[in-house]
């Protein structure tokens, strides 16, 4: 079953429009979108009961200045504009064979009260980021962008559309800076893999919310790059299934 659009739940729980015939028929049956939306609707009338406070007292300073550097270091990422085509020889043709997890994680769905955390600190911040613009951070010395350690151009796999595209870039903040376009939709979600080519054993980073954007995961700090030196993005259901689907859409290795 394909679900509603998180950023869609997100605009018709705080009542910026309307469900149309198609949504409202879904909602109807589908318990999961419909909680969703429950939980927003919930968190939006928390915020909007606020509206009246007064007298609150400031946040803590060392508040604002995480607030501050959180923003300096996402406005300092490295740009993405010198993307170009795989050249050959780049790219590792890994075969396929059963795959094993090297790794087992926690469940990848997040409980509803997680989500909402999430969609709440993503809009105080980006309130917080356009007053920080206004007003300045009161620094004038640039920001060091992260070094980056390793990069892969990402190449669709398989029998994914081949104007499916991305590149990886390894920071040296133990952070994997993501750019893909054009991933084909799926009916669950995208997982993101670092695979050693050669044993195929594999680890989870993280997952992607939309097929065509830039995201940003963290990297244990004591993984071997030149082990786990393929990038993997694949296609995953909502099965509660912690291993790998068998279903890559994009690939790519790294180097430097």
């Amino acid at each position: 079953m394909q679900h509603l659009d998180h950023d869609r739940l997100v605009f018709l729980a705080l009542g910026e429009s309307e469900a149309a015939d198609g949504e409202a028929t879904h909602l109807d049956t589908c318990g999961h979108c419909r909680g969703e939306l429950e939980t927003l609707q919930h968190v939006a009338g928390l915020g909007a009961g606020t509206q009246g406070l007064t007298d609150l007292p400031d946040p803590p300073e060392h508040v604002w200045q995480g607030i501050v550097a959180e923003i300096r270091a996402a406005d300092e990422l490295p740009t993405l504009a010198d993307r170009r085509p795989p050249r050959a020889g780049e790219q590792v043709a890994v075969q396929e064979r059963p795959v094993t997890t090297a790794r087992r994680r926690r469940g990848r769905r997040w409980p509803g009260w997680a989500t909402t955390a999430v969609t709440a600190t993503a809009a105080a911040v980006i309130g917080v980021a356009g007053t920080v613009a206004v007003l300045g951070t009161g620094g004038d010395e640039p920001t060091p962008q992260p070094t980056v350690l390793a990069s892969a151009p990402l190449a669709a796999f398989g029998a994914t559309p081949k104007d499916a595209s991305g590149d990886a870039r390894v920071l040296g903040d133990n952070q994997l800076h993501l750019h893909v376009a054009n991933l084909p939709n799926v009916p669950g979600y995208y997982e993101v893999w670092l695979i050693d080519p050669k044993t195929m054993e594999m680890f989870s980073v993280g997952t992607l919310s939309n097929g065509s954007g830039d995201a940003l995961l963290p990297i244990p700090p004591n993984v071997d790059l030149r082990t786990y030196s393929v990038v993997d993005i694949s296609a995953e259901q909502y099965d509660n299934n912690t291993r790998h689907s068998g279903d890559s859409l994009v690939r790519g290795t790294l180097t430097g």
